[in-house]
């Protein structure tokens, strides 16, 4: 995306400032909206500031008003110097440097730093400019890759600081190609929150790509999905897709692009019956419609028709006889749906009793329709935590017990494993509706089979992925006080950081972790997962911990996972022993489904962390039996011997610790 005016510092400074302000007028009533007379008068300060400070250099380039789409706003300038980015922030009439000012352009920064394929190897240093304020004395960077520091500057200090870095900064190898950087690659990885905003404000998934060049599937998979109901739409036929992927891969991305993009107006709607993904989501979406101006009422009433509850969707049209307004529905977790056996057995004391398993009762309401309709079912492999989801099995024998519906799925849908296969029901198998590149792992490609052969008990399967991707993006460390401590050091900007727990680790309040979040309090996990601190009801908070419950479909750029008892390795025992916790004592589950569960609740929190997930594993009491140290210093040597990194006891800042020359 290009910035609204572009050129080279001498250029810039020869330009008459009323042509730039109207360049800029001219480019925020095609993108945006009308000007404001404020918005014009802070181009003019901020144009004048920098006609003051720029050198009159030809290696210097400017580029003011540039879209980070990923955080839906604009930098009021980069200047590109040979050897560095710089951002600036300009906030005309400010006389402090405040807290929200340093975040945004800290953000800018990192968004650069993780996104743009220009600032791969480069120091990105971003610059907060209080017009009105007094900078005080504070150091440069040196020169090493990656987004700095944030550097206040005033209207007097400004043409001093640029200088320092011109002089401090030291000359590189290869400069900066103004023209080729802006020619280079900005993809944006957005959260699934960031996304749905994005998608919703009519942004496609071509706009929220991967920053990785080996996730072209996402594309693939949202075209085969949108060329499918196309098709069926115009033979007026009914369709279900079954949409596979490794957990990460984008498969809830694709999913709300297909009932947010041009579905749309053919009345479609997502349906989840994670109730955290319905809260968060909603919230969310009503939050950015009222910032862009929308009626608050009008905002969450429209959003509760976007985001669904799978249950009450299906509890409503099982009570009454009535043609869903929707056409288009998209079924979140698919795979995670009601038995038959356990929906009846479920429901018998309820208004609206079941008489079918949930895909059954999914195909029989959206059936009642008179020509097109689409069932978009988004399937995730190891993602089962509840007891009676029947699988893509249970799907299979829905759709032989209900005709008229062409069935197109991923291969994989015909997997070994009884429960996760759909069956031979006259299936059309697409590739292209399989993801298999992880894109929540913005760093690393190996976290989603680094965790499978963790929890599979492969230590030296685990130890070779780690080995062959340079490492993998866990550590471990056995002080909650470090974990804390280096959470809150790595989340800069509005990255956001919590704490993840098994909804089984009922002894972690030996360790005052005994606070869980509520995941049926659509209040609650929505402040956890959109507010920030000082809100103590905030994930990065660090007070309360997030469960599987609370999480699933959701996502944390840092997670502190703390492992429990529920968990743990035996010598010559299954590779993994599952416990629960009853009185005063663990106890063994009678069930196989039980522990194929908790094996998956882990799989869900350990494939949270967009950036790195830090492992705490206490060291127990010896005087405590239900916390025997040898329990978890076995944990700890495991994922030591899977290839996991050793946290130290010192605060990581993400980007290498820069040297620093103090600023007189």
């Amino acid at each position: 995306m290009a910035a609204f005016w572009s050129g080279s510092a001498a250029t810039f400074l020869a330009t008459e400032r009323a042509t730039i302000v109207g360049i800029l007028a001219e480019a925020q009533i095609r993108h945006f909206r009308s000007n404001e007379v404020q918005q014009l008068r802070a181009w003019e300060i901020s144009i004048d500031m920098l006609r003051t400070a720029l050198p009159a250099a030809e290696d210097w380039w400017v580029l003011l008003e540039y879209p980070l789409l990923r955080l839906g706003r604009r930098a009021d300038a980069i200047i590109l110097t040979p050897g560095a980015v710089l951002v600036l922030e300009f906030k005309a009439g400010a006389e402090h440097f405040d807290n929200a000012g340093r975040e945004q352009v800290e953000d800018y920064a990192l968004d650069l730093q993780d996104f743009h394929a220009g600032c791969r190897r480069t120091p990105i240093v971003p610059i907060l400019v209080a017009t009105a304020a007094k900078a005080r004395p504070q150091t440069l960077p040196l020169g090493l890759a990656g987004a700095q520091m944030v550097l206040d500057a005033d209207a007097d200090s400004l043409p001093s600081l640029l200088q320092r870095l011109a002089a401090t900064l030291p000359a590189p190898s290869d400069p900066i190609d103004p023209q080729a950087w802006i020619a280079a690659p900005y993809r944006p990885v957005p959260t699934i929150v960031e996304a749905a905003c994005m998608l919703y404000g009519r942004h496609g998934v071509a706009e929220i790509s991967a920053a990785r060049a080996d996730t072209h599937n996402l594309t693939r998979t949202t075209d085969a999905i949108l060329q499918a109901i196309a098709s069926a739409r115009a033979a007026h036929a009914k369709i279900v897709l079954f949409v596979t992927g490794i957990p990460g891969a984008g498969k809830t991305l694709c999913g709300l692009n297909a009932a947010f993009g041009d579905a749309r107006d053919a009345r479609a709607t997502f349906l989840t019956g994670n109730p955290t993904l319905v809260h968060v989501l909603r919230e969310a979406l009503a939050r950015d419609a009222i910032q862009r101006g929308a009626d608050r009422r009008a905002a969450r009433q429209q959003m509760e028709a976007a985001i669904q509850a799978l249950p009450r969707f299906r509890d409503h049209y099982v009570a009454r006889a009535e043609v869903p307004a929707e056409r288009i529905v998209v079924i979140d977790e698919a795979q995670r749906c009601w038995s038959r056996n356990h929906a009846i057995r479920k429901t018998r004391d309820r208004p609206a009793q079941l008489t079918d398993s949930e895909p059954g009762h999914l195909l029989e309401i959206m059936g009642r329709h008179d020509g097109f309709a689409a069932l978009i079912c988004l399937v995730g492999s190891g993602q089962e935590i509840h007891d009676g989801e029947g699988g893509l099995a249970e799907w299979g024998f829905a759709l032989a017990a209900h005709k008229g519906w062409r069935v197109l799925a991923a291969p994989d849908t015909q997997n070994p494993d009884a429960r996760q296969r759909l069956g031979n029901i006259g299936t059309q198998t697409i590739a292209a509706l399989h993801l298999d590149v992880p894109v929540r792992q913005i760093r690393s490609a190996a976290a989603g089979p680094w965790v499978d052969a963790l929890l599979t008990g492969d230590a030296a399967g685990a130890r070779a992925i780690a080995t062959n991707a340079g490492g993998v993006p866990y550590r471990v460390t056995r002080s909650l006080t470090d974990l804390r401590q280096w959470l809150r050091g790595a989340s800069r900007g509005s990255r956001r950081c919590g704490l993840l727990a098994s909804s089984g680790a009922s002894r972690l309040r030996a360790e005052g972790l005994g606070v869980e979040l509520p995941h049926m309090d659509a209040q609650a996990v929505a402040r956890w997962f959109l507010d920030r601190w000082p809100d103590v009801r905030a994930s990065d908070a660090l007070e309360t911990v997030a469960t599987e419950f609370s999480c699933q479909g959701l996502e944390l750029d840092y997670a502190g996972l703390c492992w429990d008892g529920d968990l743990i390795r035996l010598p010559g025992r299954h590779p993994w022993l599952v416990r629960d916790f009853r009185g005063t004592r663990w106890t063994l589950p009678s069930q196989p489904e039980a522990v194929l569960n908790r094996l998956n609740s882990y799989r869900v929190l350990l494939t949270r962390a967009r950036y790195e997930t830090v492992i705490f594993v206490p060291r127990g009491d010896p005087g405590d039996a239900t916390r025997h140290p040898a329990v978890f210093d076995a944990v700890a040597d495991f994922l030591a011997a899977c290839g996991a990194g050793v946290l130290t006891s010192e605060v990581a800042i993400e980007t290498p610790a820069t040297a620093e020359l103090l600023l007189l």
